[in-house]
């Protein structure tokens, strides 16, 4: 059986969901970013409700329309865009489409709509989470940052930076603030 699972989106999620299906006692066979695959073939309505209630807890959801899993999908690709393909010379739009097979604004109507927020605003926030990771490392300045997450310049992540989190990359690098959830940006 596969399991959509809403709000997964790094690795640390996936062991989290590893670990609520074992206290489930689920059989897991691969969990990725937002799918989970059990050996069960059906959950009776006990199991449906822990596991939903386990997920819930540690603010995951499963997925049961097509809608909420085409947006998981949207998140899923633009992850996998900012964090494994940051050379690719795609527009965001052009790379989402060819992923997923549907027009770009059919995919921004919906993304709006269930979000409360645009596919770019997104796509900002999932850059600045990188840009943060990469600042926690302290290892890269900010120009090898900036070519890493797609940006033009160091001046143009930097006002894009302070624009989203109120501070700039030196001050934050500095301060070594605590990293606000995404659906707060």
């Amino acid at each position: 059986m596969v399991i959509n699972i809403k709000n997964m989106v790094c690795r640390h999620c996936v062991s989290a969901v590893e670990d609520i299906l074992r206290n489930a006692l689920l059989h897991a066979i691969q969990v990725d970013i937002g799918i989970a695959k059990i050996e069960e073939e059906e959950l009776d309505e006990p199991q449906t409700a822990l596991l939903d209630n386990l997920l819930a807890k540690a603010g995951f959801e499963r997925i049961t329309d097509n809608d909420t899993l085409l947006i998981e999908k949207v998140k899923r690709t633009i992850i996998e865009h900012v964090h494994e393909q940051p050379d690719c010379n795609w527009t965001l739009s052009a790379c989402l489409e060819s992923h997923l097979g549907i027009p770009y604004d059919t995919l921004s109507r919906l993304f709006s709509q269930k979000e409360g927020r645009t596919i770019e605003r997104y796509y900002i926030a999932q850059k600045i989470e990188r840009v943060k990771e990469l600042l926690a490392y302290k290892n890269l300045n900010l120009t090898e940052i900036a070519y890493r997450t797609g940006y033009s310049s160091a001046a143009h992540l930097s006002r894009q930076f302070k624009q989203i989190t109120g501070i700039n990359p030196k001050e934050y690098r500095i301060e070594n603030c605590p990293r606000i959830p995404l659906n707060e940006v």
